[in-house]
């Protein structure tokens, strides 16, 4: 097997590795974004919780619905700073993800000049091969050519 064919195999394998990691990143990006929608569509409703009941609270309201939309708000701030550090957690392993995938392409990409490299010299030494062959028959031909003359 020529090198650069070995190479090729390392390249297709590296290649693969690469897409693989490539198709986790694309899964983890996909998680962040749904998460995000996510986050921001409970601070959304946050807001508008909170513009409800400022609309009421202006109305009048007693101590049971203040304490209700109090304990309600607080219960909304809790889950909005857990999803929020799931968030942080989620991009932290975007980042470790697409640093898995940086290095896996430059890999390949180094793997594929070293291949083309090793093919490139492979090919020259095929066409500098074949030239030889082409000058030793042109030159037996010739010697053949010039004994069969002389001796005519």
């Amino acid at each position: 097997m020529k090198k650069s064919q070995r190479i090729k195999t390392i390249v297709d394998i590296k290649a693969t590795q690469e897409k693989n990691a490539l198709e986790v990143l694309g899964a983890v990006q996909r998680k962040l974004l749904a998460l995000q929608t996510q986050v921001e569509g409970l601070r959304i409703y946050r807001r508008e919780y909170q513009d409800r009941f400022d609309l009421l609270g202006i109305k009048g309201v007693n101590v049971a619905q203040l304490l209700e939309f109090r304990s309600f708000i607080d219960k909304l701030d809790k889950a909005i700073m857990g999803q929020e550090q799931i968030l942080s957690s989620i991009e932290a392993e975007l980042m470790d993800k697409r640093k898995i995938w940086e290095e896996l392409h430059h890999k390949t990409q180094s793997l594929q000049k070293v291949c083309d490299s090793a093919l490139l010299v492979e090919m020259k030494q095929e066409a500098k091969r074949e030239q030889l062959e082409q000058d030793e028959r042109a030159s037996r031909i010739g010697r053949n050519n010039s004994s069969g003359m002389g001796n005519a």
